[in-house]
């Protein structure tokens, strides 16, 4: 019986490497199947893995019919036993109906991967879909470590190094995109959209890994028992709480 699996977790959790390791398997049991994906890291029609594992795949767009594209595969003979669809958070809710469809009525596999809550721990549109929809939904056994050690459970966007909690839903980046401290005062600076994982701690306080780190800098106490919402740099505070 085929099977609708949404597999989800935070960035680094390794979503992408599992996606490029279950094709692999597949296709080597000899199935044939399609990869998919959208607003990958690398460009354009890649699925890549911050491991350096990358391969071709089919760009998800906003046209896209995924059952149009299963059966037109199909009409020329190609086999067709299951999809690959990663970044499935940017797929739209009628995307993910389409894909429900295929494996109930052509019973094809799918497994997806993406993220399930956005930099505002608000669930994108094709998460919830998904959630909604799929036969399981298996949660990453890897988990993405916060700057402090714990377990990260919430994906933050910075923008250099500080957390923002408004603007577009989509803004491609990547946790590895870096402020550079030298460039940051300049006229000319373009401010640098970034991602980092943070457990949920700090993530309420605004606490980014550069926020901290400027922080041990000045020798102020890490926000372990102060609210670091009242440091200047974590952006407006999330609630009103003083410090004693």
């Amino acid at each position: 019986m085929a099977e609708l699996v949404f597999f989800s977790g935070t960035m680094d959790c390794g979503k992408s490497t599992l996606a490029l390791q279950m094709d692999y398997n597949h296709r080597a049991r000899g199935r044939g199947g399609v990869r998919f994906s959208r607003n990958d890291r690398a460009g354009g029609a890649r699925i890549s893995s911050r491991l350096g594992l990358e391969t071709d795949c089919v760009e998800v767009l906003d046209t896209t019919d995924f059952w149009d594209e299963v059966i037109e595969r199909r009409t020329r003979g190609l086999r067709v036993d299951y999809l690959i669809c990663d970044e499935a958070q940017f797929y739209s809710p009628s995307q993910v109906e389409q894909l429900a469809r295929i494996v109930d009525e052509i019973d094809v596999d799918v497994f997806a991967f993406g993220i399930t809550a956005d930099f505002r721990t608000r669930l994108f549109p094709g998460s919830q879909r998904l959630i909604e929809l799929a036969d399981r939904v298996q949660v990453l056994q890897v988990e993405a470590l916060c700057w402090c050690g714990r377990r990260a459970t919430h994906n933050a966007r910075t923008v250099d190094g500080v957390m923002v909690t408004e603007g577009a839903q989509v803004v491609v980046g990547d946790v590895d995109m870096a402020l550079d401290p030298a460039s940051a005062g300049a006229a000319d600076h373009t401010p640098v959209v970034g991602y980092e994982t943070l457990c949920r701690r700090h993530f309420m306080r605004r606490v980014t890994a550069h926020g901290a780190n400027v922080m041990a800098q000045q020798d102020q106490l890490l926000p372990f028992e102060v609210d670091a919402c009242l440091w200047h740099g974590a952006g407006e505070p999330q609630d009103k709480r003083g410090t004693s």
